[in-house]
């Protein structure tokens, strides 16, 4: 497959302007057009999503308590990697490769982050998935809603049609008519064009969720 490589992010440190607090991150965005990498294969080449930090803490939100391996990502990080994703075709696999000045203690720390964004981006799948059935939930409820309402209108606009033909009447039921079909365009609005952004995230997230990570020691040149 032939590897092409993203511009690459350095998430560095961003001083509180209020407390001075140095551990706040910031993120760089030195986004030059793809360029070619390695050559693999022609069909689907693979994509590479690169991020540049000091040290592997920095990829990770520092205010997360939870245990690493289910710890949140920066922020930064997080939207620098989904926004790369969606620039690429759909049917392209990633790979994140992440450059680091420090290299880490831990011998196996390559698979420790592979699972810990992994397990994150997962996560933000079945967030997704959970928030898109809550949609269909409720546009299901909103379309019984606004067909109920809109079939009372309608009924109600005609019985006044046919009692009186006066402008009081004729005004009284083209707004009966015109307010059954508004009700009818939130419904209408979830299931034409609010779904599909959320199946996008979601198959974003599940191609992150798998995409191979890449520890990439970079130490700083000596001068």
């Amino acid at each position: 497959m032939r590897a092409l490589r993203a511009g690459m992010a350095e998430l560095v440190d961003a001083p509180d302007s209020k407390s001075g607090d140095s551990d706040i991150m910031g993120v760089r965005f030195p986004l030059p057009a793809p360029m070619p990498h390695t050559e693999m294969s022609v069909d689907h080449p693979v994509r590479s999503i690169e991020i540049r930090i000091r040290e592997l803490k920095q990829l990770f939100n520092s205010m997360d308590p939870t245990p690493f391996h289910h710890q949140d990502l920066d922020p930064a990080a997080e939207e620098f990697i989904v926004s790369w994703a969606r620039e690429y075709p759909a049917d392209s696999p990633l790979e994140l490769v992440i450059h680091l000045e420090r290299a880490p203690d831990a011998p196996d720390a390559g698979k420790m982050i592979a699972e810990a964004i992994h397990n994150y981006f997962i996560y933000r799948a079945d967030m997704a998935t959970r928030e898109l059935r809550e949609m269909m939930r409720r546009g299901r409820i909103s379309l019984m809603i606004g067909l109920g309402f809109l079939a009372a209108c309608l009924f109600a606009a005609n019985a006044i049609g046919n009692f009186s033909s006066s402008t009081l009447a004729v005004i009284a039921k083209e707004s009966l008519t015109i307010g059954g079909w508004v009700a009818m365009w939130g419904p209408m609005e979830i299931f034409l064009y609010d779904w599909w952004p959320l199946t996008a995230r979601r198959r974003i997230m599940n191609k992150l969720g798998m995409a191979p990570v890449r520890l990439q020691p970079n130490p700083p040149a000596r001068g």
